[in-house]
This record gives C-alpha cells, sequence and structure tokens, in this order.
C-alpha cells in the first residue's frame, strides 16, 4: 500500500504540472481553456495532497494498530475513494458555485482559481493547509514513538543511532506527506522575495525529493531493480552464447553456468 501511495502522488504531480505547463500556454487563449486547465489543475493538485495524506495515516495506521489489519482489498477501496473522490467533489463543488459569475478562474493573469472576486482559492487552500497540518502532526507522533522504541531498546553495535534513523526518516516523509508546501502560508502572508524562492525550490523539486528519498532508497524497489537487471543481463548472455553455437558455449563452462541459473 505505501507504493501504491508513492506511485499515485507520482502520478497526480506529474498530471498536475502538465497542467499547470498547459494552463500557462491558453491564459491568453479564452475562459474556455484557460478553466478547463484551472479544473484539471485544481483536481489533480487535490489529489496529490489527499494521497500524501492516505500515506501519513498508513503510516500511522502501522505504528499505532501493529496486531490489527485491514483487507487489501478494503484498504484499497478506502484509498481510491478518499484520494480521487474528494477531490473531484470539492473541485465539481467548486465550479458549480462560482457558475455564471465569472469569478471562477483569474482574468489575464493565470490559469488558476480566483482570489479578488469570490475567493476561489479556498476551496484548494484550506484542504491543502488541513492535510499539512494533519501530516506534520502525524510525523511528529511517529517520531516520538521512534524515538520512545530507540530509548528503551537495547542498542547493538551494528545498529544505527536512533538521532540518525529519525533523521533520515525526516527526509524521506517530508516530500512524501508534502510539509514543504507550508511555506505557501508565507507567500500568501508576505510579499519577501526570499520566501517565494524558498516555496518554489522545494516545491518544484518535490518529484525529485520522492524519487530520491522515497524510491531510490528503498531498499525493496532496490532489490526488486537489482533483481530485474541481474536476470535481463544474465538473458541477453544466454542469448549470445546460444547464437554463437555450441562450440562457444562448450569451451566456456562459465556460460554453461550462466545458463543453467538463468533456467
Amino acid at each position: 500500500m505505501r507504493h501504491v501511495s508513492i506511485v499515485n502522488i507520482a502520478v497526480s504531480l506529474l498530471i498536475a504540472n502538465i497542467c499547470f505547463i498547459i494552463g500557462a500556454a491558453v491564459v491568453k487563449k479564452g475562459v474556455g481553456p484557460c478553466s478547463t486547465a484551472t479544473f484539471f489543475m485544481h483536481f489533480f493538485y487535490l489529489a496529490l495532497f489527499f494521497w500524501m495524506l492516505l500515506s501519513a495515516l498508513l503510516l500511522l495506521y502501522c505504528t499505532l494498530m501493529v496486531f490489527s489489519r485491514l483487507t487489501k482489498g478494503a484498504m484499497m477501496a478506502i484509498a481510491f475513494t478518499v484520494g480521487y473522490g474528494a477531490p473531484l467533489i470539492i473541485a465539481v463543488i467548486t465550479v458549480a458555485s462560482t457558475a455564471g459569475s465569472q469569478g471562477y478562474i483569474q482574468k489575464d493573469y493565470n490559469c488558476w482559481l480566483n482570489w479578488s472576486q469570490k475567493k476561489t482559492l479556498l476551496a484548494f487552500v484550506i484542504p491543502a493547509l488541513i492535510i499539512v497540518a494533519i501530516n506534520l502532526l502525524i510525523l511528529i507522533v511517529v517520531l516520538c514513538k521512534m524515538l520512545r522504541r530507540g530509548l528503551n531498546a537495547t542498542t547493538q553495535p551494528d545498529e544505527k543511532h536512533p538521532l540518525m534513523v529519525i533523521a533520515r526518516c525526516v527526509a524521506i516523509l517530508t516530500p512524501l506527506f508534502g510539509l514543504t508546501w507550508g511555506f505557501g502560508i508565507g507567500t500568501m502572508m508576505s510579499s519577501s522575495f526570499g520566501v517565494h524562492v524558498v516555496f518554489a525550490f522545494f516545491n518544484s523539486l518535490q518529484g525529485f525529493f520522492i524519487l530520491l528519498f522515497g524510491t531510490l532508497l528503498d531498499s525493496k524497489v532496490r532489490e526488486a531493480l537489482a533483481r530485474t537487471f541481474s536476470l535481463s543481463n544474465l538473458s541477453s548472455i544466454r542469448t549470445r552464447s546460444t547464437t554463437a553455437g555450441p562450440s562457444f558455449s562448450s569451451g566456456f563452462p562459465f556460460f554453461q553456468r550462466l545458463q543453467q541459473r538463468s533456467m
């Protein structure tokens, strides 16, 4: 389920950023294309936040409910219903509430939710900030549990220091939980150039941080990649040795052993 959450977080972020680029290209093309791009941006950015919330709730559930396990089907049903159903409801209600009033998008500035007239931007800001606050609380609870277990457990010589484990967890969970979006509060309350640069820097690299900390540093993902590449290398070696003929393979027992291993 954690990997399912990561995949949906990445997909939602990818489509939302593509819609953002499309919105920047059609900002001068009229209300229709800009409204369409804004709707899909709103929907997929909200889906991103709700999947980050589900990822945090899954971690909290695995941390606190050790001996209680939901079935995989139930968890998948809950995850996809909340991850895509709730953003769709919010996005549709936002469009319906501003129908006919020309207050859904900003005019002649960019394709995004309006703020000056109907305050439709709150339909994104309020859910996003609530989710960021919940994820921050979940992160604090999980870190406290880890720290308590680390202090109570007897440390082995080959084990890492609890503070190092906590620092690594913070680096991994911060992009997955979207905590860097909390800098958006500073952009709304201050016009400082530095605050906007920090907000743009961290959130533009959220996908990279998810790839690095949430995927490449995952031991299971590395094992799967190593197994996939090793099998592909063995199959290519077997193909080359087979096409070379019996004399080639008989002269090199090493390739025969590789063929047996790959079979």
